[in-house]
């Protein structure tokens, strides 16, 4: 039985997402302290802001977890049906 082929990350990827990341959030950062506004304003902007940020990360999480999961289950109902299979005999004639 082959091994199903797990997708890797590579560095490259891992680190063009971290850039990306931080490169959004510094923009919207800079954003906010040059913008023409009380203060009040945008200390209300940057709560909303790190709010948003980490709520995309627990969705994130919560989104991988599910994945993970549902691919635990499906491998343990493979194993169950690989077992079966297994100990199936075609020709036993069963005695009555």
């Amino acid at each position: 039985m082959t091994k199903p082929v797990q997708p890797t990350m590579t560095t490259v990827y891992y680190m063009q997402c971290v850039l990306s990341f931080c490169l959004a959030l510094g923009s919207v950062v800079i954003g906010i302290l040059y913008l023409p506004v009380d203060t009040w304003v945008r200390a209300f902007l940057a709560v909303g802001v790190l709010y948003t940020v980490t709520s995309s990360f627990v969705l994130a999480k919560c989104v991988r977890d599910r994945q993970e999961i549902t691919h635990v289950t499906s491998r343990v109902d493979q194993a169950r049906l690989d077992k079966l299979l297994a100990e199936h005999d075609p020709f036993k004639v069963e005695k009555i």
